[in-house]
């Protein structure tokens, strides 16, 4: 008779198969959660700093604040892919799991091509290779922007990246979500027929 599998390790396993989100603990912010979500959208597009993947033009525009380390955002890059013929993302780096999330940051939103540069970069960190490599020499208005960025999620009142803020298509309701999803689900949250 096999021993049954210890109750402890078994949530533990359900809990990592269950993760959709990569956090660390809360840190201590001047506002924490203080713009309610009606005014996130603007907050983000008049304080944030990212680049623009999908339909330049497009009216639906959804505003991803993410930590270049976390696979999870990974996830959701790749689940956004089937979206981008219909919608604008903008992707925006923040800087809270480690060392490397700020530099990566920086060589994302300074590089020529922003998109190829976070595809080769997803597919680096999804293989467990740890993302695209980046100086630590960090330009200080990037720095800024990537810090103002992080502040912005905290003031949002998100805990955990992928933080996803976006207009829903058909009501028009802001709405956001914590952590990665599938094409269809990113589809429903955002109002895609």
């Amino acid at each position: 008779m096999k021993p049954a599998i210890d109750r402890r390790h078994a949530l533990g396993l359900l809990a990592l198969l269950g993760l959709a989100a990569c956090s660390r603990e809360p840190q201590a912010s001047s506002s924490p959660g203080d713009i309610a979500l009606v005014d996130a959208i603007d907050a983000l597009d008049d304080m944030g700093k990212g680049f623009t993947a999908g339909t330049p033009m497009s009216r639906q525009v959804v505003y991803v604040l993410f930590d270049p380390q976390c696979p999870h955002c990974g996830h959701l890059w790749n689940a956004s892919q089937p979206l981008l013929a219909r919608t604008r993302f903008v992707w925006m780096p923040v800087a809270m799991l480690n060392a490397k999330s700020q530099p990566q940051g920086a060589a994302l939103l300074t590089a020529p091509d922003p998109v190829a540069a976070m595809n080769e970069h997803e597919q680096l960190l999804l293989a467990g290779q740890g993302g695209m490599s980046a100086s630590s020499g960090v330009p200080k208005d990037i720095e800024a922007a990537i810090a103002l960025n992080t502040e912005l999620m905290q003031r949002l009142g998100a805990e955990a990246v992928p933080f996803i803020v976006t207009r829903h298509a058909a009501t028009g309701e802001t709405v956001s979500h914590a952590g990665s999803m599938e094409t269809e689900a990113l589809a429903r949250l955002i109002g895609l027929p």
